[in-house]
């Protein structure tokens, strides 16, 4: 009966050898067969049997000091694996130094992202002829321990919480739906539309914060009041006339809030300043998703239970200040402070054309 030694089985090209492989090639060698013979018992390329016995080819010395050569698969597999370290890009440790120490002053003092980091510098002129490494590799750096960077001082990342759902009883809205909300509110693409909430620290007898986004350019409004009632938010709303002065509407055409009560006043309030408001549908907050995202950054400051009353108007403003100076990868890594102020230049220049 013949024997039938040529494999028909298909091998996936640039597929590497496994120590079984190796056990065979060693076993095959042993019993006096060619190369090609071994190859095609593996289905493997000749090349690729000829590349492995050189690479696990040792000199042996017999008792009387003379030579010989002979391969052993533990030596293939201890150089493939040796050939295997030194593969792929290199790290850039050395090179990118610099970069390196910027990204952990913004991660760790100032509460970056990585992706904020590198998307400033690929945009700052100061480091254009500077190497620095993306945001993938920087977050690899971190996962390996290269930087000083954890991942606990990542707000984010170690932020995985399931949800539960709860089943919640019908709520009064206010006002006029969102379901009436222009389209042009949703598509980000005009200026002027804001989404409105309150930040809360302890249940009773504490100060609140009212929080501001503008959706286009994710600006930040940041009041701090002494209770959370209709009549405190729309006295401090009532300021936002004295800042803009005739162009209040125009730098707030529209505000979206929840069906909280201390917003049962506010289109009462704002009509007479030419702001529409809109609310959400109940238990709706994703339908303010820029506004909850922004609050979600202030808690870095303020955690949930922390007495707000114990923050000064001084630090508030600073974190509004640092909210409107992180750069934004949705904004081409603009900061929104740099947007908002496009937009209200080009207000400015409107008006003035008008006038003309």
């Amino acid at each position: 009966m013949a024997v039938q030694y040529k494999s028909t089985t298909t091998e996936h090209k640039f597929k590497h050898l496994s120590v079984y492989e190796r056990g065979q090639i060693a076993a095959l060698l042993k019993e006096g067969k060619s190369q090609r013979y071994i190859a095609n018992k593996l289905g493997r390329s000749p090349s690729t049997i000829s590349r492995e016995i050189k690479r696990g080819t040792t000199m042996q010395m017999r008792t009387d000091l003379s030579t010989y050569k002979v391969y052993f698969p533990e030596t293939g597999q201890a150089v493939y694996e040796k050939n295997r370290m030194n593969c792929g890009a290199k790290r850039k440790l050395a090179q990118v130094e610099d970069f390196l120490k910027f990204a952990e002053d913004k991660i760790l003092r100032e509460k970056w992202s990585p992706d904020a980091v590198v998307g400033l510098c690929r945009r700052d002129p100061k480091w254009q002829n500077s190497t620095i490494v993306c945001t993938k590799t920087l977050y690899n750096y971190i996962d390996l321990g290269l930087i000083k960077v954890r991942n606990i001082d990542l707000n984010l990342k170690l932020r995985l919480k399931s949800k539960i759902k709860r089943i919640r009883q019908n709520k009064r809205v206010v006002g006029k739906s969102i379901d009436q909300r222009p389209e042009e509110v949703q598509s980000r693409q005009t200026f002027g539309h804001w989404e409105i909430d309150t930040v809360t620290g302890k249940k009773s007898n504490d100060s609140v914060i009212l929080t501001l986004t503008e959706r286009k350019t994710r600006y930040e409004l940041l009041f701090l009041l002494d209770a959370k009632d209709s009549n405190t938010v729309n006295e401090a709303l009532s300021e936002l006339k004295n800042c803009y002065g005739k162009d209040v509407s125009n730098v707030f055409r529209t505000i979206t809030a929840d069906n909280g009560s201390e917003f049962s006043r506010l289109s009462e309030m704002l009509q007479g300043l030419g702001i529409e408001v809109y609310f959400t549908h109940p238990y709706s907050s994703w339908e303010r998703g820029t506004n909850e995202r922004h609050n979600g950054l202030i808690r870095r400051f303020i955690p949930k239970g922390k007495a707000i009353k114990d923050f000064s108007e001084e630090t508030i403003k600073r974190i509004q200040q640092w909210l409107n100076s992180l750069p934004r990868r949705i904004l081409g890594y603009k900061t929104p402070e740099e947007c908002f102020n496009e937009e209200i230049h080009n207000l400015v220049n409107k008006n003035i054309s008008a006038i003309a």
